[in-house]
């Protein structure tokens, strides 16, 4: 088994009106996110967020529909979560894009992923996020440049 990278993306979707898609974890019921992965190999990191959202969502969308925030968070890695990762490594760099599309659309969850995904106004999709950078992004989206 190969290793994970400690690098990774947030790809918040949204549409113009500030809807935002959460999807539920598998192994976390109740814990609400945006897509999220880690970097394979020497992808891009604009590759990543384009591969992750097709996996986890089934939205296949261009590249150049990805807009990177140029924002990184650096967090310590959950315990159960760390055997994933070289043995050492305790924080992941997580690189943070959205990508907006027109309406809300319906979605292929990635059922090893996610349980189930909802399209919330922003402000409830930020308090809905279990994790605080994923919050924390959410709560940016009104003040972009769009």
């Amino acid at each position: 088994m190969a290793f994970k990278q400690p690098v990774s993306v947030l790809v918040v979707i949204h549409t113009p009106a500030l809807d935002v898609l959460l999807l539920e974890r598998t192994k976390h019921p109740g814990f609400w996110q945006s897509v999220t992965g880690s970097r394979e190999s020497n992808e891009t990191l604009s590759f990543t967020a384009l591969r992750e959202v097709a996996e986890e969502t089934g939205i296949h969308a261009d590249a150049d529909q990805f807009i990177d925030w140029h924002v990184s968070n650096r967090y310590e890695i959950f315990a159960e979560w760390r055997h994933r990762y070289e043995p050492g490594v305790t924080h992941n760099t997580e690189h943070v894009f959205s990508l907006c599309l027109p309406e809300a659309l319906p979605v292929q969850i990635a059922l090893e992923e996610h349980l189930a995904s909802r399209w919330l106004p922003w402000h409830e999709a930020a308090a809905a996020c279990f994790s605080w950078s994923n919050r924390d992004a959410i709560l940016m989206l009104p003040h972009l440049n769009r």
